[in-house]
């Protein structure tokens, strides 16, 4: 049963239940396999991509991963020599994997929709494959709530499509928008 840190939607729903876990074990990855996934799919490691875009941002940086499942992202930064992070995620049983992987790291059951910090609170906020979960009417809920944290950066590590594409996942099908050029700006694509 989700408290009242959450906003129940069909997805919230969804992923805090056994699909949630199913998809936790489904992808569960060291920051080593994570690195060979993506050289072997892009061409480019994940720590390539961190590397490059996080350049600019210090390593004293207050850093919240919106949607951490268990923490690869987090251990991978961790690796890079971040020391704040913070991570919310919805799924329980990821929760616990991801608090055992980074017992240093403030981690908290939450939702992008209520994220539990102040404003301006963060000096990085970022997602990495979660806002595709997301409904399009919910959308504008949790972008506002990223926002509301950053204080300097968001990150959306996202998939992205030139056209609405429908993304079948078991048997639940959504469709999403796709950031702009502008760092934080959200444009969705209507079917």
């Amino acid at each position: 049963m989700l408290t009242n840190q959450f906003i129940e939607t069909d997805q919230t729903r969804t992923w805090t239940g056994n699909f949630g876990r199913e998809y936790t074990d489904r992808n569960a990855r060291s920051p080593a396999e994570l690195n060979d996934f993506y050289h072997q799919t892009y061409g480019i490691t994940r720590r390539s991509l961190n590397e490059n875009f996080l350049r600019e941002v210090p390593k004293q940086a207050r850093i919240l991963e919106v949607g951490c499942n268990m923490g690869t992202q987090l251990l991978m930064l961790q690796e890079m020599g971040y020391r704040e992070l913070y991570g919310i995620e919805i799924q329980s049983y990821a929760l616990e994997l991801a608090q055992r992987r980074l017992p240093e790291a403030k981690l908290r059951q939450a939702s992008a929709f209520c994220i539990p910090y102040p404003d301006r609170h963060f000096d990085l906020v970022f997602t990495s494959g979660v806002l595709i979960h997301i409904a399009p009417t919910d959308l504008p809920r949790g972008l506002a709530e990223i926002h509301r944290c950053s204080r300097e950066w968001i990150w959306g590590f996202e998939y992205y499509s030139r056209k609405p594409t429908e993304i079948f996942i078991v048997a639940t099908a959504v469709c999403y928008g796709r950031w702009t050029t502008r760092v934080g700006t959200w444009s969705s694509l209507q079917t």
